[in-house]
């Protein structure tokens, strides 16, 4: 698929590119061809003005014995047909012109069965001006074979240039292409990986179930609580798969940005304290300590249970990692505009590769112990979507003594 994007991607440019270069160089043709054809006219018409100075002037080409100047230089590639009053030619006028009468009598003729006064004679490769009154009619002739040298000269300059500019154009295309499609080339890679991943984390709840389902099948005389075992190994594990079908839908539903959410003025530090008070008995349990410092009344405009989850996720993270009888520090504390929540455990270190990885979902930083806890790598994930959605940052630091901290900064809301 990627290979096909990148080639529609340099077939688009290419099409593009040559429409543009097309058009230029049609208008540049056009616009040069309409210019020559007005400076064409324009010595005709001043050639044929010319005629209308005394005949003896006009031989001498200027009078007083000095040499006629042509305001064009182009007026001297014309020469002028003198036709009377019935039509015959009567004088040809010319710069050292000479022109057998049969061919004047033939472009006379075919001017005269022209509709238009200007024109082009396309077998002679000749411009005509024709003027008439009532002295007779008056016809201007000028060699047009040297203006349709340069046309093709040009046409065949911008046909080597087209070929030059797609070929360079071509070059950096196939150079961009894999600029542009590199992102699309990683969401699809994360995104085959993101499916492979899920499949074989519900590929296992969903083996236990099938194996227990198969072991009831093969007792059916025996009643419930003489399989209790295997119903109760059948629901703990559904339920896990149904945790993991919502959180998946729930990065889903945040990834296509159709999460329903209700943001509203909260008092954090409460919301802070309700979250983390159940961890007091389960890390009591687990020999661990919790310490809080929170900050009181610090407000932020968010949705009350996204921020829960959040914190959850967090405390839920430290538990799972922070070593026998470690101790875990939340901290709430404000800063100018923004509130800062950090959640500290001792004992687990993450050096910078796997801090790179952390909010990628289904990593875990240590698999054994993740998967000891049941966790499947999404939690930080979803976490980072939560605070994406309020337009915060959250970070992660850890040191080989201290222990790793994750941090979040909220804009905060004035009361």
């Amino acid at each position: 698929m990627i290979k096909k994007l990148r080639r529609k991607f340099i077939l688009v440019n290419m099409l593009l590119v040559s429409i543009v270069l097309l058009i230029t160089f049609t208008v540049v043709c056009v616009v040069t061809s309409g210019k020559w054809r007005q400076e064409s006219m324009t010595a005709m018409e001043l050639r044929l003005s010319r005629l209308q100075e005394p005949p003896e002037e006009l031989d001498k080409g200027g009078g007083k014995g000095r040499p006629f100047q042509m305001a064009d230089p182009r007026e001297n590639s014309v020469f002028v047909v003198l036709l009377d009053e019935t039509g015959e030619v009567k004088e040809v006028v010319g710069d050292s012109l000479v022109i057998e009468d049969e061919v004047v009598d033939e472009l006379v003729e075919d001017c005269l069965e022209k509709e238009k006064d200007s024109g082009t004679l396309e077998e002679m490769a000749l411009w005509y001006l024709r003027r008439s009154d009532g002295r007779g009619t008056r016809i201007a002739f000028m060699d047009r074979s040297e203006e349709l040298s340069d046309m093709k000269s040009l046409i065949l300059l911008s046909l080597l240039v087209g070929v030059g500019s797609l070929s360079v154009f071509l070059i950096i295309s196939i150079c961009l292409s894999g600029w542009v499609v590199g992102p699309v080339k990683e969401a699809w890679e994360r995104e085959q990986r993101f499916v492979a991943d899920a499949s074989h984390e519900l590929k296992t709840p969903l083996t236990v179930i099938l194996a227990n389902t198969g072991i009831l099948m093969s007792h059916k005389t025996e009643t419930i609580e003489d399989q209790e075992k295997w119903v109760e190994n059948t629901r703990t594990e559904a339920v896990r798969m149904k945790g993991l079908v919502d959180n998946l839908l729930e990065l889903a539903r945040a990834d296509a940005g159709t999460e329903r959410v209700s943001f509203t003025q909260l008092n954090f530090s409460d919301l802070v304290w309700s979250a983390a008070l159940p961890f007091e008995s389960v890390m009591f349990e687990q020999g661990k300590t919790l310490r809080m410092n929170i900050e009181p009344d610090l407000y932020v405009q968010g949705d009350s249970g996204k921020l829960t989850e959040l914190i959850v996720i967090l405390l839920d993270n430290a538990c799972k990692y922070a070593e026998e009888k470690g101790i875990i520090t939340l901290t709430l504390t404000a800063l100018k505009n923004q509130v800062r929540l950090s959640v500290h455990n001792t004992g687990s270190y993450i050096d910078s590769e796997k801090r790179r990885h952390l909010f990628e979902r289904f990593y875990r930083g240590e698999e054994s112990r993740s998967r000891k806890a049941g966790g499947y790598g999404l939690g930080l994930s979803i976490g980072e979507n939560i605070v994406k959605l309020h337009h915060g940052k959250i970070s992660v630091e850890s040191e080989e003594k201290e222990g790793t901290t994750f941090l979040v900064v909220l804009s905060r809301a004035r009361q």
